[in-house]
């Protein structure tokens, strides 16, 4: 266009911007096209505004501050403004910005659109706020805001991955209209749950509703059959997805397969399937069957594999922790530290375990020993106020999951300070009696046992764990 002579207008660049966002490895292209928008005179219109935030933010790390600075720098801005911007941090993993700049929106006066709260959803779901879901969901029906297949797909996760799975099915018992996503959705919900039971049958209820299933619904009804100890089914709709619904397994499927096995005890029928499997098995599996090699007592097979896996992925620190945790449950603590120190040459460090907790419509994010909490001091007297209770009534801490080599004062020490009981110690002080506490975690299978690692802003980017109980 430009060498034929053609200058672009204002409707050319939301098109040529979109393209580019298309294109996340080729990161040039988004100074060149900024720079083109602001040479031919139109970075100030508000389409291509909108759309200059939005390119900039699906490439992440520095050029969502760019994003923000185009989006400070409008002067009129609508909710498509606002939603791209809230849908960039979310996909650059800021999701408390996300929901910060959703708070600064609703002062502003600007009214949400469907976007916006699909966005803000998506960020509840990544911090596990459920109260954040939940008055999402009340504002959908109080502001009258339609009631989309998306949107409600969109609240059924947010609610299933903050842990309130009951709330999840009721959305969806609600919905009128259900396509492949909602039930995979509510099959998803009850397996990580645990109920996985309920999730095969609606499962098999989605079929008896003529809904065919995609091979995500296939993950999802492999992993209940795998929480819920059902190997004989989980085999049986494994093998269905070539002979009935003509899907190839993905190296996903191989993966479930491989976690089902594992988790009930049958590690060797588990090599066997990864040894069986068309294409190399991923770091992932690999990962699957040391944890299983782990909870089944098979700790020389757990050290070759991740020995192996070291070899291949020298980069990953999630190989470093397992070989570590090997050598510190069989009390080889010299080659615990050899470990440490291979690590810390390479530059490598280890994600830390947090805790997060929302209360009054804000998350607090904890790590072990972590002293950067406002109230850090009040947090440890409660927590020592609570580790005094627990001696009153006989409890003895279970030193043995502490892989550090450490006298055993120095292990109910390292306990005590555990990011869990910071946070449950926080909420104590904070609610009154019989206030239902949720704690969302990070990471699932890695000690946490760096105590004293001084990290913050611990990654926010959360599993589907939840604790919750009533204090």
């Amino acid at each position: 266009m430009l060498r034929s002579a053609v200058l672009p207008n204002k409707f050319t660049f939301p098109f040529l911007l979109k393209a580019c966002a298309a294109l996340p490895g080729s990161p040039g292209v988004v100074l060149q096209a900024h720079a083109a928008a602001l040479k031919f005179g139109f970075a100030t219109d508000q389409y291509v505004s909108n759309t200059l935030i939005h390119m900039c933010s699906c490439f992440g790390g520095e050029f969502l501050g760019d994003a923000r600075n185009v989006f400070d720098r409008m002067a009129k801005s609508s909710a498509v403004t606002w939603s791209a911007m809230i849908g960039g941090y979310v996909r650059g993993g800021l999701s408390s910005d996300a929901v910060g700049l959703f708070r600064e929106m609703q002062a502003s006066g600007v009214w949400p659109d469907e976007v916006t709260v699909i966005g803000v959803l998506a960020a509840a779901a990544d911090l596990g706020a459920l109260e954040l879901a939940r008055w999402v969901g009340r504002f959908m029906e109080r502001e009258g805001i339609g009631k989309s297949v998306k949107l409600c797909n969109a609240l059924i996760d947010a609610l299933a991955k903050c842990g309130d799975v009951d709330g999840a099915v009721a959305v969806f018992q609600g919905m009128e209209e259900r396509t492949v996503v909602s039930w995979t959705s509510v099959t998803d919900a009850l397996a990580m749950e645990g109920r996985g039971k309920e999730a095969v049958a609606v499962f098999e209820e989605m079929n008896t509703a003529g809904v065919r299933p995609d091979d995500v619904a296939f993950i999802g009804v492999l992993t209940a059959c795998s929480h819920a100890g059902m190997v004989d089914e989980g085999y049986v709709y494994f093998d269905s997805m070539k002979m009935e619904y003509g899907i190839d397994p993905k190296i996903e499927h191989y993966g479930c397969m491989v976690d089902m096995f594992g988790r009930a005890g049958m590690v060797e029928r588990a090599m066997e399937f990864v040894h069986m499997m068309p294409m190399k098995p991923n770091p992932i599996i690999w990962r699957t069957l040391v944890a299983a090699c782990g909870a089944h007592g098979r700790l020389e097979l757990r050290e070759s594999i991740t020995r192996n896996l070291l070899n291949e992925y020298p980069a990953h620190e999630a190989n470093y922790v397992m070989l570590s945790n090997v050598y510190a449950l069989t009390q080889r603590w010299e080659e615990k530290s050899e470990i440490r120190r291979e690590m810390s040459k390479r530059g490598i460090k280890k994600v830390p375990g947090c805790s997060l907790v929302e209360l009054d419509g804000e998350v607090h994010e904890f790590i072990a020993g972590d002293e950067s909490h406002p109230q850090w001091k009040e947090i440890y007297m409660m927590v020592e106020e609570m580790a005094r209770e627990l001696r009153r009534v006989g409890h003895i801490s279970a030193t043995s999951e502490v892989l550090l080599d450490l006298d055993e004062e120095d292990k109910e020490g390292a306990l005590q300070w555990h990011s869990e009981k910071l946070a449950i110690a926080f909420v104590l002080l904070r609610t009154p009696p019989g206030t239902e506490v949720r704690v969302v975690k990070n990471l699932r299978g890695i000690a946490e046992d760096d105590v004293n690692d001084n990290f913050k802003g611990a990654s926010a980017n959360l599993s589907r764990f939840v604790h919750s109980f009533e204090i």
